[in-house]
């Protein structure tokens, strides 16, 4: 029987994009919930019943344009959200946070978040000491909030302003966007109305540039991410 993985979609901005063909490639069934629609990305705070979280292989949170410690969202779904995370790691899923979702996880599992003195938004190259499971990238960025590490887990990558990457049981928490490719970046492009990328010094076209020249490389870093997190995190020996 085939694995399975569900993808969360925080909002409806933030795909699977180049992920979901990643694990696809690597045998999974992809479903997907959408926690937030379009006609309420003003107002985001609600009631949400998640999926029953055991019923799958892997779980990936993807992004969103809130923060993850707003007091409306923390009482309402993102509460409920990192008790599914919890639920899912009681259990053994896998769990593969991007972005909001990284943050979700380090979060849940008693990590802190909070505003960043420095956004990142662009491509960058991070340090890693797992370069096998997370590369130097050139990974894609854009948030304004980083994490503080939860107790037990290792951090194994990071840039100059924030962590990148942490591992913990079975849960990998990335703080950048594997999954972009260049059509998912026009949708963000389209939604930047309040100039968020012209406010850390850069240009809608610079960004467009550097993503097609880097679209190739992109694909293949995923597969070898998502290959990486299925092998030796989704599917780790875990101490008894």
């Amino acid at each position: 029987m085939a694995s399975k993985v569900l993808f969360v979609r925080n909002e409806h901005m933030a795909t699977e994009a180049l992920l979901g063909e990643a694990f696809s490639e690597c045998g999974f069934d992809i479903d997907t919930f959408e926690v937030v629609p379009a006609d309420r990305v003003s107002t985001p705070a609600g009631d949400v019943k998640f999926p029953d979280p055991t019923g799958y292989d892997v779980i990936v949170p993807l992004g969103a344009r809130w923060p993850v410690y707003d007091d409306a969202l923390r009482s309402s779904w993102v509460g409920a959200e990192m008790t599914m995370m919890r639920t899912a790691a009681d259990a053994g899923v896998g769990l593969l946070g991007v972005c909001f979702g990284g943050q979700l996880l380090a979060q849940a599992f008693g990590g802190s978040v909070t505003r960043s003195a420095t956004p990142e938004i662009g491509w960058y190259d991070i340090a890693t000491d797992d370069p096998d499971l997370v590369s130097t990238g050139p990974w894609f960025q854009w948030h304004f909030d980083r994490w503080t590490v939860p107790p037990g887990a290792t951090e194994i990558a990071r840039t100059a302003n924030s962590s990148q990457a942490f591992v913990l049981g079975r849960a990998l928490a990335l703080q950048f966007h594997p999954e972009l490719d260049p059509d998912l970046l026009e949708a963000w492009l389209a939604d930047d109305r309040d100039g968020e990328v012209v406010g850390t010094g850069r240009t809608h076209d610079e960004l467009r540039l550097r993503t097609k020249e880097l679209a190739d490389d992109a694909a293949l870093r995923v597969r070898s991410l998502v290959a990486g997190f299925v092998s030796r995190v989704a599917r780790a020996e875990l101490p008894t």
